[in-house]
């Protein structure tokens, strides 16, 4: 049994589907509550994907982001490697430890976030600072070798200036993928988070050069008011 507890299955996968539509929670205004806290509360109480991780035992509604993109590419397959990048709290660890099977040893999960998080059986998880000088150098020592993915839900705090929040989670992307292409295995996957738009176009020739297919997609999960997306890269190439 996976660590997702009670829970639906297609193929011996966690399903994305959730168990049926809310009723509309309307939150108060409270006394020294701010109204955009309250709309985000309130927001929290109505999204069935919140409801349905907090059911099936998920650490985030993001966990469903993972699988949907899973389901759609076929990216994790039994006995995989994987490094997550941004890990906390935990809900795209959970699902990579379901689909590889680590839970049961037949792959392996290295999780890794500047915050701190609590063990998920079937992973190895890390406190570290992903952006520090030596970090890739850290993590490197912990793998027993090439890796078949990498995937990254890293982002900056956002600042609300669109151009500056772009430039950070670029940043970031393109920290992830250097460290993916010197720990990948051929035909290994990448995935990323970026904001609607895409990837810079530097970014972009980097990631054709080094994988055979190169996708931008948004899962259903993503909130239709949200600007994030996700560059989908497989069939790594191998280092150069």
């Amino acid at each position: 049994m996976s660590e997702f507890g009670d829970k639906k299955k297609s193929g011996g996968k966690s399903s994305t589907s959730t168990t049926g539509r809310l009723l509309h929670t309307k939150v108060k205004s409270a006394r020294g509550r701010k109204n955009s806290s309250t709309l985000w509360l309130e927001r929290q109480l109505n999204d069935p994907y919140v409801v349905e991780a907090r059911t099936r035992g998920l650490r985030s509604r993001a966990a469903f982001k993972l699988m949907q993109l899973d389901d759609r590419y076929k990216l994790l397959k039994p006995g995989d490697s994987v490094v997550d990048l941004g890990a906390a709290p935990g809900g795209w660890t959970q699902v990579a430890v379901d689909r590889v099977g680590s839970i049961k040893g037949k792959g392996q999960v290295l999780a890794l976030d500047i915050l701190e998080m609590d063990p998920i059986k079937g992973a190895e998880v890390i406190q570290l600072d992903f952006t520090a000088d030596d970090a890739d150098t850290k993590v490197k020592s912990l793998l027993g070798g090439p890796v078949n993915a990498v995937i990254s839900d890293m982002a900056a705090p956002t600042t609300g200036h669109k151009q500056t929040d772009h430039l950070r989670i670029v940043f970031m992307c393109e920290l992830a993928l250097d460290f993916a292409v010197d720990v990948l295995a051929p035909d290994g996957v990448f995935i990323a988070k970026v904001l609607k738009g895409g990837t810079e176009n530097q970014l972009l020739d980097l990631l054709k050069r080094n994988f055979k297919n190169v996708r931008h997609a948004k899962p259903e999960a993503s909130r239709p008011d949200s600007r994030e997306a996700y560059v989908v890269a497989t069939g790594f190439r191998g280092k150069n």
